[in-house]
This record gives C-alpha cells, sequence and structure tokens, in this order.
C-alpha cells in the first residue's frame, strides 16, 4: 500500500508565502507613507505570517535532514517580526538595521540551502532557493547603502516640491523586495515540478508489487 500524499507541500509553502509577499509590496505601494512606523509595520506582519508558513513546512513538508532551512527562516523571521512589532521601535535607525539583518541573514540561509540542494540534485525547488536567497541578499545591501539620513528636494512642474528622503527609499525597496518574492514564487508554485509529474507513475508499480 502506498503513503498517503501530503496534503501540505512544497508548492503550498511557494505560494502562501507569495501571498503574504503581495499583500505586503500592494500595502507599500498604495500608502502615501512611506515613513519607518509604516514600514516596519507591514514588515513586522509579513515578517510573522512567513515565519509561521516556514515553521508549519518543518513537520508538514520537509523530511528530517531538509528542515534546516525553514527552522532558521521560521525562527529569524519571527524576531525580527516581533521586534519591529514594538511601536516605539519603529525608527528610522531600526528599519535600515533589523529590516537589512533580517533580509541578509535568511537570504544567506536560503541561498546556500539551495545550493547545497543543487549539488546533491534531488530538490527541484533549489533553483527558486538560490535566487530568493539571492533577492534577500540584494535587498540587504541596497537598504545598507541608502544614508539614513538622506534627503533630497525636487520639484514637479504644476504639482510642487517634494522631499525624497532615504527612509522612503528603504521602505520603496522592501516593497519592491515583496513584490519580485510575490511575483517569482507564485509562478514557481503554480508551475508544475517534476516530482508531480512522476508521483503519480509510481502508485502502480506499489500496487503490482503487493500482490
Amino acid at each position: 500500500m502506498s503513503a498517503p500524499s501530503r496534503t501540505f507541500t512544497v508548492r503550498n509553502v511557494q505560494l502562501l508565502r507569495a501571498l503574504f509577499a503581495a499583500v505586503a509590496a500592494l500595502m507599500i505601494t498604495f500608502s502615501s507613507d512611506h515613513s519607518a512606523a509604516v514600514g516596519l509595520s507591514v514588515f513586522s506582519g509579513f515578517a510573522i505570517a512567513t515565519a509561521l508558513v516556514m515553521l508549519l513546512s518543518v513537520w508538514l513538508v520537509f523530511p528530517a535532514g531538509s528542515r534546516w532551512p525553514a527552522v532558521v527562516i521560521g525562527l529569524l523571521s519571527v524576531a525580527a517580526g516581533m521586534a519591529t512589532g514594538i511601536p516605539v521601535w519603529r525608527t528610522n535607525d531600526v528599519f535600515f538595521i533589523v529590516v537589512g539583518a533580517w533580509a541578509l541573514a535568511t537570504g544567506l540561509t536560503e541561498l546556500l540551502a539551495g545550493i547545497r540542494a543543487r549539488r546533491i540534485g534531488t530538490d527541484p525547488t533549489a533553483r527558486d532557493s538560490v535566487i530568493i536567497g539571492s533577492f534577500g541578499i540584494l535587498l540587504a545591501v541596497l537598504l545598507w547603502v541608502i544614508p539614513a539620513g538622506f534627503t533630497h528636494d525636487y520639484t514637479i512642474k504644476e504639482a510642487g516640491t517634494f522631499e525624497l528622503t532615504g527612509i522612503i527609499l528603504g521602505v520603496g525597496m522592501l516593497g519592491g523586495y515583496a513584490a519580485l518574492v510575490a511575483v517569482f514564487l507564485g509562478i514557481a508554485g503554480l508551475t508544475p515540478q517534476k516530482a508531480d509529474a512522476v508521483a503519480p507513475a509510481s502508485v502502480p508499480a506499489e500496487s503490482g508489487d503487493a500482490r
């Protein structure tokens, strides 16, 4: 008798992560306020939701020996989400430090896990992990390159004079990162994997062995 198929798979994890990233991207995109308070509020919800998905996948999706990336990303995301969920801590400096550190740590974890999985050659989602990890590292670099105290005034004819600040750029970068993650993981989650195509073919063989 064949083992029961899992109802919660890697593709479900990808789609849920894509959903939460899309919500974060839309909240930032359609908000006229790109302050640290708003950016960290959105990030906090996004990080905690991502953490819940990753920690649930530890038991529901990944087999023993392949769980460490989900555990690390989940715990790091919980810590970052809880820290940025405290209103009095939502300052410009905290945004750049915490979001940047989270992006670098989770990005490196996912990148290294993807590279290791590609070497073994048994994980069809290894390429996805490498790319998502690279997105995280890129976000960290961009956030730490932007001066926190940067300000620049610019004028749009017939609209007025506006001020561009470092935190506006930083929150915008977070929104861009979330949009990239949403699109990429959404496509990956909706694309049939090789494992999905092979799995049904194994059922007749197992049935034949049971005679």
